[in-house]
């Protein structure tokens, strides 16, 4: 029994994806061209025979600005997944309250994920790592934590102590990392200082860690390659702060569902039942109130 706390759906009659439009633009994660089409909740669902999650988060996907609203509409109309939406919304923007009460109308909204961090290059292009500079979403942290509302960072190591800085200024923001932080230098010495930017990450209580997207950061995976990030991973935030999603259908252009969640099995093993249905179902179901 596992929830899947990280996955995406499209539609894209419903919706304008920018990103999922651009044919022929390679991403941050390779070539999306065999995912730039409709991926809805019956081929999510039938993914695997074996592995079904029992309940889901999904993950906004990148619309464009007037559709933020219609896609977290579009996804509380859906079955059987997901039972929780983590939105888009511009923390900055000076119509941000109006905006979460939009969003808010919909009882599955739970969060929103601005994203801060992908990777250097498409960070520069998007102006994303500037969010960290910006006074304005701080304040749009605060406004999230009044309202009891989470947040879902996408950020890289890099930005790990400017991250730490802004979520200072917030200690009462339930935040959960997506991607484990994104490793994306998987020499010995990036691995280093990815350990060490989740240790001081992990020591502000109120974050979270999301084993979620890591054939992003390593196409090529194996069991044995991923073993060891998810292990530190449960190592540095404990059971009570760790939860595992597909990232699909992103990492479908890497592996089948079935075989990542056999991956995550088997890195985990060597914990008790009761530590892995912590992380597996209970960890998510509370951040997330599903």
């Amino acid at each position: 029994m596992f929830i899947d706390a990280h996955h995406h759906l499209w539609d894209l009659h419903h919706c304008h994806y920018p990103w999922l439009m651009a044919r022929g633009e390679r991403r941050f994660f390779g070539d999306p061209t065999p995912i730039q089409r409709n991926y809805l909740p019956a081929e999510f669902a039938a993914e695997s025979a074996d592995y079904k999650p029992v309940k889901s988060v999904h993950i906004q996907v990148g619309v464009r600005t007037e559709d933020e609203t219609r896609e977290t509409a579009w996804l509380q109309s859906l079955a059987p997944y997901p039972q929780a939406i983590v939105a888009a919304t511009d923390l900055r923007a000076p119509d941000l309250p109006a905006s979460l009460d939009a969003h808010a109308a919909h009882e599955r909204f739970r969060g929103v994920r601005q994203i801060v961090g992908r990777h250097i290059a498409e960070d520069r292009k998007h102006g994303s790592d500037e969010l960290l500079d910006d006074p304005a979403f701080v304040a749009g942290l605060r406004e999230l934590a009044t309202r009891g509302l989470s947040f879902d960072l996408q950020m890289i190591p890099p930005q790990m102590p400017r991250v730490l800085a802004a979520l200072q200024q917030v200690p009462e923001l339930r935040v959960v990392l997506c991607h484990c932080g994104s490793p994306w230098d998987q020499s010995p010495d990036g691995l280093a200082d990815w350990g060490k930017g989740l240790r001081a990450l992990a020591a502000r209580p109120n974050t979270w860690c999301k084993v979620s997207g890591l054939g992003m950061f390593n196409p090529q995976w194996t069991d044995a390659a991923l073993a060891p990030l998810i292990t530190e991973v449960v190592d540095i935030f404990g059971p009570g702060r760790v939860m595992f999603g597909s990232n699909f259908p992103v990492d479908k252009l890497y592996n089948s569902y079935e075989a990542l969640w056999r991956c995550y099995n088997a890195a985990t093993s060597q914990y008790t039942a009761t530590e892995r249905e912590q992380m597996f179902y209970h960890t998510a179901a509370d951040f997330y109130g599903i």
